[in-house]
Order: structure tokens, then sequence, then C-alpha cells
């Protein structure tokens, strides 16, 4: 039987942690962007994120664990640089979804490394499970916006 360790606790709360920084990050790519498919695309993926943000905590609060608040200082390095990236850019637009093609297969790489844990709850893996397809198909997406860019 699988279980809940405190090794899994500090794995999800890192990818909470990565969660938020995402949603963050989403959101300054629609702020900084004029073209309105990709800010609908980009705001629709700052929304799932936050969706994911409360799954995460569901899933620790519910093995009794704390949950670490607020993003990473690598995720606010990362939005200075979409900042930056926006201001000096001829073509802003290309260089936000390089940047969010970027951060969407460094996530896969991050819930693989999860799911690869042994001890998972199968709730855990299974809610992981579905928020890496949902990663992996906005990601087919976002690919599929920036070849028509």
């Amino acid at each position: 039987m699988s279980t809940y360790t405190e090794e899994v606790g500090k794995k999800l709360n890192a990818l909470l942690e990565k969660t938020y920084d995402a949603e963050k990050g989403f959101k300054k790519a629609a702020e900084n962007i004029d073209n309105e498919s990709l800010k609908t695309y980009f705001n629709k993926k700052a929304s799932e994120r936050y969706a994911f943000g409360h799954d995460l905590k569901t899933e620790i609060k519910s093995y009794n664990q704390e949950i670490d608040k607020g993003g990473s200082a690598t995720g606010k390095v990362h939005r200075a640089w979409m900042d930056l990236k926006a201001l000096f850019s001829f073509d802003d637009e290309e260089s936000m979804l390089e940047e969010a093609i970027r951060g969407e297969e460094a996530s896969l790489e991050e819930y693989d490394d999860i799911l690869k844990e042994t001890s998972l709850p199968s709730s855990t893996k299974e809610l992981l499970e579905k928020h890496k397809t949902q990663i992996a198909n906005g990601l087919y997406n976002i690919k599929t916006l920036e070849e028509i860019h």
C-alpha cells in the first residue's frame, strides 16, 4: 500500500509553489500581449493553474501536511525576465510563446519527477496524472499557436 510520506509532502509543496509561479507568469504574459487569442489563452492557463493550486492544497491538507505559501524566487526572476523581454523585444508575442513553452516543458518534468515516487497514494497519483495531461494538451496547443504566429 502506498503512503503519504513527508518527502511526498515536500515535493507536492514544491510543486504547489511552482504552480503559483506559473499562474502569476501566465497572468503576466496576458498583461504583456496585445493579441486577443494569446491573451485569452494565457488567461485560461492562469485560471487552470489556480485550479491546480487549489487541488494540490486540498490533497496536501487531506494528509495533514502543512501548506507552504507564496511563490519562489526563481518564479519572480522568470516573470521579471518576461517583462524585460516584452520591453525590448521586437516580437514580444513570439518571445512570450517561447517562454510559455519552456515553462510548460519544465512543469511536465516536475510532474514526471513526482510521479516516479513509489510511495504516492492513489489519490495523489491520479490528481498529478490529470494535471500532467492538461499541461501536455496545453503545450500541444501553445506549440500550434507558435507555428501559426
